[in-house]
């Protein structure tokens, strides 16, 4: 067993991240054949087909402050009549990793980068990732562009898909610029140096706030969390602090969702399959239905997204205090997406969550594998060539894409509750307000409030469905397997 008292904590989360990759079949680190391949790559590359040059516009990142695999820019314009132009610059990774290759072999193991506590395993060796595919500040990259036309009421009306040369103009963070857009604090340096930024972001932010009202109009659930990650002071956890939301990360994801509906679009337009991600019918609905009358709502018998997002809307609008906790309700009996193929022709599920029946994820290929494979398949596309993957090898991504996504959460999530653990180690016998967020035959589980973290129920578990709030009292951690245990008190 693990003695933390022995060594810093960020050397036993580290000891048991590495454990944790390898136990769900996880590559922690390259192979040799992979860092070879490494070294002969540079960041000067030969541009081959058809390239715009796009590195005169306003382009700029907005990400975590300490990210360094930058895979987005943005810039907007506006258009006559009260439309804009919104276009969104995604790393060409596909550029320097090619199918088959060493590098690619063990992106494909993986699928995505996992992200733990104390360490980050990269899907890309760092070289690539935070440099030679990186949209970093004030160097030229190769990018696709999504460009998309955007109605005055935030409707995707037109989308085109190329190839291009752009610079950013701007590393900029979700806290500064949320807190500048918010009116909380004067513009970042960032901004105030490049002519014209500012007026700029000011237009995404009006044009991401449009999409995101149009998009829960259509049936789009909108979700607010709770989630708390743990502050290092040197190498010990100092206290477990709560993320905050900003309407800057409001612009990344709603620019996101619609650059990865307009690249499925295209797509399906050129006649070529889609790696789509998709979120079936809830298996729960009855459940969902039992909160929301619970809440004063009847909904319908069967799934229907528009009447859950009113639903929604106006328990946010009621109790915005309680709103995160109805979230993580509905989230939970939601279920997981998967990804799946969808062949010209054939009719496919959609995404319940977003209400789209066309969805890809390609706006992060230096994390995500099923962005590097639309990638693929949209250069493909635009250059006029034969699809690069066979059906049959799609269809066996597409499964195995799935697994291993849900084995990296596995990974993450045991390492945050391990970190929690050591938290917590010293408040046995505490008690706590929580909601159940898990109930099977495997077990069930709650979350506790302050700070946010979830556990098992070990006793008293019985009757307890997602979505009660109880009263539980912390009866054990185990730091070594990141278990968090309770028991409920009183009724």
């Amino acid at each position: 067993m693990i003695q933390p008292d022995n060594r810093s904590h960020r050397t036993i989360l580290r000891e048991l991240a590495r454990k944790a990759m390898t136990g769900h079949g996880l590559l922690p680190d390259f192979s040799p054949e992979a860092e070879a391949e490494l070294e002969g790559l540079h960041a000067e590359s030969t541009i081959k087909g058809l390239v715009r040059d796009q590195r005169q516009m306003l382009w700029c990142s907005i990400d975590n402050r300490e990210s360094r695999d930058l895979d987005q820019l943005t810039v907007a314009e506006s258009l006559p009549g009260g439309a804009s132009r919104l276009l969104v610059a995604i790393a060409d990774v596909d550029s320097w990793v090619r199918k088959g290759s060493a590098i690619d072999d063990h992106a494909k193991q993986n699928t995505t980068s996992v992200y733990t506590t104390a360490e980050v395993f990269p899907m890309l060796p760092e070289k690539l990732s935070t440099d030679i595919t990186s949209l970093n500040y004030h160097v030229e990259r190769l990018a696709l562009v999504v460009d998309m036309n955007i109605s005055p009421d935030g409707e995707l009306m037109k989308s085109d898909v190329y190839r291009a040369l752009v610079r950013s103009r701007a590393k900029l963070d979700y806290a500064s610029v949320g807190a500048w857009i918010e009116g909380d604090e004067p513009v970042p340096p960032e901004i105030e140096r490049v002519p014209g930024l500012a007026d700029n972001i000011k237009l995404q932010d009006t044009i991401a706030i449009l999409m995101k009202k149009f998009r829960h109009e259509k049936g789009a659930l909108d979700f607010e969390s709770r989630e708390s990650t743990p502050v290092f002071e040197g190498d010990m956890i100092r206290e477990l602090r709560e993320i905050q939301r900003t309407r800057a990360r409001d612009i990344i994801e709603e620019f996101m969702i619609s650059s990865n509906e307009a690249t499925a679009g295209y797509l399906a337009e050129k006649r070529f399959p889609t790696f789509r991600r998709i979120v079936r019918n809830p298996r729960r609905w009855t459940r969902i239905c039992e909160i929301a009358s619970e809440n004063g709502t009847a909904l319908p018998g069967e799934p229907d997204s528009k009447s859950l997002q009113e639903f929604m809307a106006a328990a946010k609008k009621n109790d915005p205090e309680n709103f995160p906790d109805l979230s993580l309700s509905i989230i939970k009996l939601l279920g997981p997406g998967e990804y799946s193929i969808g062949f010209p022709g054939e009719t496919s599920e959609g995404h319940f969550g977003l209400a789209v029946r066309n969805y890809s994820h390609s706006t992060a290929p230096n994390r995500r594998y099923p962005d590097l494979i639309t990638h693929r398949l949209l250069k493909s596309a635009i250059a006029g060539k034969e699809v690069p993957y066979t059906h049959s090898e799609l269809d066996e991504l597409a499964l195995h894409c799935t697994q291993k996504e849900d084995d990296a959460k596995k990974v993450e999530r045991q390492v945050s509750k391990s970190a929690a653990a050591l938290v917590l180690e010293h408040h046995i016998g505490e008690e706590y307000d929580a909601i159940v967020t898990g109930a099977a035959e495997k077990g069930t589980w709650v979350r506790i409030q302050h700070p946010h973290i979830e556990g098992r129920i070990i006793h008293g578990a019985g009757g307890l469905d997602v979505g009660l709030k109880i009263r539980v009292q912390l009866v054990a951690t185990d730091i070594e397997n990141g278990y968090i245990d309770f028991k409920t008190v009183g009724s």
